[in-house]
């Protein structure tokens, strides 16, 4: 695919929505397409946070490890969401597992290549963070449900 395919496919996507066309530009140009087949780790806790994605077929389970070993399940990201934004924070270290419950077709963003960009053009780097922080309290808000949902239950019992 074309950088202006990748365009394409990002200005479909919620947390793109809005962008002008110069700017998707910009972030289409760190962009590639993968394929990530289900059961594949797609990173884990401490690596290097380098990359993130735009999932646009499948889904993908965001983990954090147990001490009694295993992982329990925080998420689970579809169509149309991101996942990752540890890219975007120093040290760049993820801070969860993830990976492929299904096939995953994404758009893989190159961290660096977007923090370059956006050190380049401070607009963009504003808005994209603007973006990334009302993800990042969505996905806050969701998890404080699941707990209360959880813990509530056993409260319940």
């Amino acid at each position: 695919m074309t950088v202006r395919d990748i365009r394409d496919l990002l200005e479909t996507q919620p947390t793109f929505a809005g962008l002008g066309a110069d700017e998707l530009d910009v972030i289409a140009g760190c962009g590639r397409n993968v394929h990530i087949p289900a059961g594949t780790s797609i990173f884990r806790e401490g690596e290097a946070a380098d990359t993130f994605f735009v999932i646009r077929e499948g889904r993908a389970a965001v983990e954090i490890r147990v001490p009694q070993g295993g992982s329990l399940v925080l998420d689970t990201l579809g169509p149309g969401e991101v996942l990752g934004w540890s890219w975007l924070f120093a040290p760049y270290r993820w801070h969860f597992d993830a990976r492929a419950a299904d096939d995953i077709r994404a758009i893989a963003l190159d961290g660096e290549c977007l923090r370059d960009k956006c050190a380049e053009d401070p607009r963009l780097g504003y808005d994209l963070m603007q973006r990334f922080a009302q993800l990042m309290l969505d996905r806050l808000q969701s998890a404080r449900v699941r707990l209360l949902d959880l813990y509530g239950s056993r409260e319940r019992r």
